[in-house]
């Protein structure tokens, strides 16, 4: 095993948050940082069309992971999509820009997370951003992350918006501003009709400086320690296997599932969990991998009578167009519109989220009609009861974990799913609707009762793909960091991504991610808070 340089702070993943740790931190040329990514460069070209991101799915950017048998599900596997390439999930996601609801993340800092409450995060999520709407008391234009409406979007996602609003829904302009209930487009990780992946917005603007050493292909397999001190990891790149030391501090940014794994094959987790896999415990800190949380979505489906969809937004000529001005269907991230409902107007927020699709989307897309048009509502319960667990299957670092987030396995979740669908139901139903709607394909006009609906959940939900909470954070004795993002029990040892979520938040996980990483930065610098 070779010794490589030591460095001030080694950065293990360039996914969302590794990509701003990698800016943030290299910024300051006194320091050396190395940032280091299992997956590949992020050069395919599905990468940059918006409209082209479920053809990265199992492919060669994607970890690919998949669930343990989940009971509650018919006892099915669930794939889960990852990004394996730099900017990990934010290079294959739907680009949608959702900080979540002001309530989350007071309820995180009334757990006792100290400068977590929406007040004190607000200005990292405004400070990653150039919203180009304008700027406003919850928006900026100073950042490097682009931020934009959906250039081209279908009328038939308007007429969504025109039937949730017919069916007593408000409408909603902007859904990251003082309110997030109501219906309305999203707001998008684009510039100019592509994708803008943390990897364009942050890590680009870093790679030319001499402080930062970036490698692709490097799979960090352990981290090293000297006593309760992390001291640097191991990793394999090429064949060969490499020693990197650090002076300050290691960073995990691997996400939900890589991070609690590697904590895991380094010593730090659950003692007796350790053991079974001959792994010798460095620290016994049994909430890691615990907590896990996830967003499952369900769907409504209707075949389309109109043409306004995105079922041939393959064809030659959108191909064309999207080629020579960046428009047109392609520049599409698929789920245009949607919106934050209330199955009860007692609930401190929205506990349902809606993502409208003019196309057939059945299955992550791997199972839509070879032929025809349609168009999909997507319903996902957005504070979900339920939690689950990353555990290892061995101590080999190449082994995938085991996966099992015990979907549904409180009642409530599956309640709030069937009032998804219904209400999802009656805006599939609403006038608007009338002159494109066809037969209803998911569930189907058959399937009428509660126990219908549940079925129809048990069958066909999947995955929306915001994995979090498994190194949660708080100073309870599940807690795995501290309101610092520090390791509790070592030293010199961060963890900062989607996994110290202690509570999922409710939307979409990828502009929380990267102002984690955003707040992060401040921490680990000792910078002023914002």
């Amino acid at each position: 095993m070779s010794t490589e340089t030591t460095y001030d702070y080694i950065v293990v993943g360039a996914g969302s948050a590794g990509c701003v740790l990698a800016n943030r931190l290299s910024a300051d040329r006194g320091t050396s940082i190395l940032l280091l990514e299992a997956g590949e460069p992020n050069e395919k070209q599905e990468i940059d069309i918006p409209a082209a991101f479920p053809e990265l799915l199992t492919s060669s950017v994607d970890w690919e992971y998949y669930t343990e048998p989940q009971t509650e599900l018919n006892g099915r596997e669930l794939y889960w999509p990852r990004g394996k390439t730099l900017g990990g999930s934010s290079s294959i996601n739907a680009m949608i820009y959702i900080r979540g609801h002001q309530a989350d993340y007071d309820h995180w800092a009334s757990l006792g997370n100290d400068g977590w409450g929406y007040d004190d995060v607000l200005p990292y999520f405004k400070r990653s951003e150039h919203f180009e709407p304008g700027g406003s008391a919850y928006h900026d234009q100073s950042g490097p992350l682009n931020v934009s409406s959906p250039r081209t979007p279908r009328s038939l996602s308007q007429t969504f918006v025109e039937a949730a609003v017919e069916t007593g829904h408000i409408r909603n302009e902007d859904f990251n501003c003082e309110r997030q209930e109501g219906v309305g487009f999203y707001h998008l990780t684009q510039k100019d009709g592509q994708r803008h992946s943390a990897a364009d917005a942050f890590l680009k603007l870093a790679l030319d400086r001499t402080n930062l050493t970036a490698l692709t292909g490097a799979q960090v397999t352990r981290i090293t320690f000297d006593g309760s001190r992390a001291t640097g990891i191991e990793y394999e790149i090429d064949g060969d296997r490499v020693r990197a030391n650090v002076d300050r501090e290691v960073v995990l940014s691997a996400g939900a599932i890589n991070s609690p794994q590697l904590l895991m094959l380094s010593g730090v987790g659950d003692a007796e969990h350790l053991r079974e896999h001959d792994i010798d415990v460095q620290h016994n800190l049994p909430g890691v991998g615990r907590n896990l949380q996830d967003h499952l979505v369900t769907f409504v489906v209707c075949e389309s009578t109109g043409t306004d969809t995105l079922d041939d937004a393959n064809s030659p000529q959108h191909f064309d167009t999207y080629s020579q001005y960046r428009r047109g269907p392609l520049t599409s991230n698929i789920a245009e519109s949607g919106g934050f409902v209330r199955t009860d107007s007692d609930l401190p927020a929205p506990n349902l989220q809606y993502h409208f699709g003019p196309t057939y989307f059945m299955r992550h897309g791997f199972d839509n009609p070879a032929d025809g048009q349609g168009f999909s509502i997507g319903v996902t319960q957005l504070r979900p009861e339920s939690r689950g667990r990353i555990t290892l299957v061995s101590k080999d670092p190449f082994a995938t974990p085991a996966i099992d987030p015990r979907y549904l396995t409180e009642t409530a979740d599956l309640n709030a799913l069937v009032d998804g669908l219904r209400t999802a139901r009656e805006i599939a139903r609403a006038d608007a609707f009338d002159e494109y709607r066809g037969r209803e394909v998911w569930p189907g006009e058959e399937v009428q009762t509660d126990e219908g609906l549940e079925a129809h959940i048990r069958e066909t939900a999947h995955t929306i793909y915001h994995p979090v909470g498994t190194c949660k954070m708080g100073d309870d004795s599940m807690a795995v960091v501290d309101d610092n993002l520090r390791v509790h029990g070592v030293e010199g040892l961060r963890i900062v991504d989607a996994s110290i979520m202690p509570t999922i938040v409710g939307g979409n996980t990828n502009a929380p991610t990267i102002m984690i990483a955003e707040r992060a930065a401040n921490l680990i610098t000792g910078g002023d808070a914002l």
